[in-house]
């Protein structure tokens, strides 16, 4: 079985860290392969690079060239795009954020969902809610951390974690949920010092793409994901100069 991880940015370094973390996650005979974007963001941060990063996401999957695939993973918390890369493809795509806060509902009655920067909560809010897991938001919490910053001090990132995770859990948060596909790593540290369960969505969402497709279950072309209608669609190309 062949997984594709998708970065949401443009950084290669993210991209090699995401897959780590995949591959540490995934059974034995599953083989993961990192896309990086060609063009987009260098880390998706707000609105604007959140819709940049969905159409070069978009755009990497349509040009794919590499071996056959048998799921896709989208590891970008809270971005846009997954339901784009559902109609384009036809094997199950799986989500970080939406796989994330699926099994933490499974691990208690409220989940806190940690991130980096207060600006990305509207966001993340909004996707959990078009994935129907809101109502079991108890918080989503910032760190006050860019996602380029995350792997330069991994000591001040988990304490700004552990900080931020304190205050998901007296809001009422039983189990806590990474709000970022680089933090991946943070969830045996943070969950034994505080005691709750931590899911982190490249290894959920990994793990639920392998047992998709071990069903023999793909994205349904009833209704809302339908292929997509036949019509010219010009995609852009980055200029040369910048």
């Amino acid at each position: 079985m062949r997984i594709i991880v998708t970065n949401c940015n443009t950084t290669q370094e993210m991209t090699e860290e995401i897959v780590r973390g995949a591959r540490a996650a995934v059974g034995p005979g599953t083989t993961v392969t990192g896309l990086t974007p060609d063009w987009g963001p260098a880390s998706a941060e707000g609105w604007l690079d959140s819709y940049l990063s969905a159409a070069a996401v978009l755009d990497t999957l349509r040009t794919y060239d590499g071996p056959a695939y048998d799921a896709v993973v989208l590891a970008g918390f809270g971005e846009h795009g997954r339901e784009g890369v559902r109609e384009l493809v036809d094997v199950p795509v799986v989500d970080i954020t939406e796989a994330a806060a699926h099994l933490a509902c499974l691990l208690g009655r409220r989940y806190g969902v940690v991130t980096t920067l207060d600006r990305s909560r509207g966001q993340i809010e909004d996707s959990l809610e078009t994935a129907g897991v809101a109502r079991n938001c108890a918080a989503v919490v910032g760190t006050g951390l860019g996602v380029l910053d995350l792997a330069e001090d991994p000591g001040r990132t988990e304490s700004a974690f552990l900080s931020a995770a304190e205050r998901a859990r007296d809001a009422g948060a039983e189990v806590l949920v990474l709000g970022c596909a680089g933090m991946t790593g943070l969830q045996r540290t943070v969950g034994e010092k505080l005691g709750l369960p931590v899911v982190d969505g490249v290894a959920a969402a990994v793990r639920l793409a392998e047992s998709l497709v071990a069903l023999g279950l793909t994205t349904s072309r009833a209704g809302g994901y339908e292929k997509p209608l036949p019509k010219e669609r010009r995609w852009g190309r980055p200029r040369t100069d910048q």
